[in-house]
């Protein structure tokens, strides 16, 4: 019995100096959501993969942060904000769906003491926005007007405009980029412009108001749907004279719309050809461009992107400034910002810059047989 007592003793003993210890060990913190993330649809695969990405770039921070998508409705995305706020976050990094509505978002954050980053689309008309994340859109815009200016020869070539939506500032710098680039080339005959009346009034001017980008835009608005690209593919060619099929030039916005646009303009039997453009990299676009039915895609490589967001977001949570090497204005203030860089893929160096930089898997894509 004495025994069992001091036994049990021991245990007790040894019980308390390892509760006393473990009092003592520095605890594991518990990461502090005080970051929300709001993206616009999760039915494009581009804003699934900024998912993936902030998640993983948060892996090695303090802190973690609350994803939330808006699904093309601005009154959702007003919701999920006020969610955040409620949360307790802040710092909020907002990707507007519609860059003109997205200002009451940012300025309900604002009042509620959070700093806003504009990521990836700039959030019009307010001076509730502390710092913007973004590519240099306008450099996509170019790239992909001097891929088309780069595989064009002769004269007369047909070129096919497409846009994004007027509802995202984007699609304006994007436009302007590309017309910059197209113009001359337009004005001395190598390209016909074949779908749009509003952009053949304006041949001979280089640099466009917004009005005058809008006008066109209006024209040939994707509005970022795949459907609705095809839709006005499928219409303009009805009404295109065999002149302005053959061998064609196509300025689509991004890989979605491209893939969309591509497959109308190959199931025309007066179409020779087509080079086409595009942007984000996205997977099934990486597959267009192996198999030769997207012609390029602007990347834009989304971990820097999102490594520049959350370094921003914990510089605010730190007390500091994030570094702008330059401003955008937004029709009230300029924006501090530091864009970051692009590059062209296309079937030349596809493996180079997406595979062996680790983007992607090269099990992610069919490959032809060499």
């Amino acid at each position: 019995m004495k025994r069992f007592k001091g036994t049990a003793l021991v245990l007790v003993a040894l019980l308390l100096v390892v509760s006393i210890l473990a009092g003592c060990a520095p605890k594991q913190a518990a990461k502090q959501k005080v970051i929300g993330i709001v993206l616009p649809t999760k039915d494009e695969p581009r804003w699934i993969q900024d998912e993936t990405r902030f998640n993983d770039a948060l892996k090695d921070t303090d802190y973690s942060a609350e994803i939330m998508f808006s699904q093309g409705d601005p009154a959702r995305e007003k919701q999920n904000v006020e969610t955040l706020i409620g949360q307790g976050i802040k710092v909020l990094i907002l990707c507007a769906h519609d860059a003109v509505a997205a200002a009451a978002s940012a300025e309900a954050a604002r009042d509620a003491g959070v700093k806003v980053i504009s990521y990836d689309r700039l959030i019009l008309d307010t001076d509730a926005v502390d710092y913007y994340v973004t590519f240099d859109s306008v450099e996509v815009g170019r790239k992909q007007g001097q891929y088309l200016v780069d595989h064009a020869s002769g004269q007369n070539n047909p070129l096919y405009l497409y846009a994004g939506a007027l509802s995202d500032n984007n699609s304006f710098l994007f436009f302007q980029g590309a017309w910059e680039v197209l113009q001359p080339k337009i004005a001395d005959g190598t390209f016909v412009i074949a779908n749009s009346t509003k952009a053949e009034a304006l041949k001979d001017k280089n640099s466009l108001t917004r009005d005058e980008i809008a006008d066109i835009i209006g024209q040939i608005t994707t509005n970022w749907d795949f459907n609705t690209a095809k839709n006005l593919a499928q219409a303009n060619l009805s009404s295109a004279p065999k002149t302005l099929k053959g061998n064609v030039f196509i300025l689509a916005p991004n890989d979605g719309t491209a893939r969309s646009i591509a497959d109308t303009f190959a199931a025309d039997p007066d179409i020779t050809s087509y080079v086409i453009t595009g942007q984000d990299a996205e997977k099934p676009s990486v597959q267009y461009i192996i198999d030769g039915k997207q012609s390029m895609t602007v990347f834009k490589d989304v971990r820097v992107l999102v490594r520049d967001a959350i370094n921003a977001a914990i510089t605010y949570l730190e007390g500091g400034e994030p570094e702008a090497t330059t401003t955008y204005n937004n029709g009230v203030k300029d924006v501090p910002s530091k864009p970051s860089e692009v590059q062209v893929v296309d079937k030349s160096n596809v493996r180079e810059i997406l595979i062996d930089s680790g983007y992607y898997s090269e099990s992610d894509f069919t490959w032809p047989t060499e």
